[in-house]
């Protein structure tokens, strides 16, 4: 691809249609429908299958029960504190969740909760970097881009997968 080519491709899943955006040929995006705090899909480029088969079939892994870690390379852009926490999401268990002080501690930024907070629902690669295994500090299942539907789903689906049992 040229320099700072972007391309975009919508692929279905149980969570509906998800929208791919490639960067350079780098995975830069997935974007749910309604999702919140998404770029103008005016910025995604042209509609191109060419170049998401890893992402799509790491995806359709994933929503298979075979997949709990992606591979597929990342380029998410965002501030450098930005980036730190979603580096950081990437460490949460597959099945697992944490709360946002909890992510905030393994920063070490314990005071930084809503900075943190705020980070994680800017997250511009969902599911991969998985934004929706943070939870709040009481248990609940509080905000998400694509809706508290799809990461009730998700977070049922990767307790059921790992045999644990969701409690909230």
């Amino acid at each position: 691809m040229n320099a700072d080519r972007a391309a975009h491709t919508v692929i279905d899943s149980p969570i509906g249609p998800l929208t791919l955006v490639s960067v350079d040929g780098v995975l830069s995006g997935i974007y749910m429908v309604e999702h919140r705090h998404q770029p103008n899909p005016a910025t995604f480029g042209d509609r191109d299958t060419a170049g998401f088969d890893e992402a799509t079939t790491q995806l359709a892994e994933y929503f298979d029960g075979r997949r709990t870690d992606f591979t597929v390379p990342l380029a998410a852009r965002g501030t450098p504190f930005q980036k730190r926490v979603w580096d950081a999401l990437r460490t949460i268990p597959y099945g697992d969740t944490w709360t946002y002080g909890q992510l905030a501690d393994s920063l070490g930024t314990p005071t930084a909760v809503r900075a943190v907070a705020a980070a994680n629902g800017r997250n511009p690669i969902s599911i991969i970097i998985p934004c929706h295994r943070v939870i709040g500090s009481n248990g609940s299942l509080t905000g998400y881009a694509g809706g508290l539907d799809r990461k009730r789903f998700l977070l049922e689906r990767e307790a059921e997968r790992a045999g644990l049992r969701l409690s909230r």
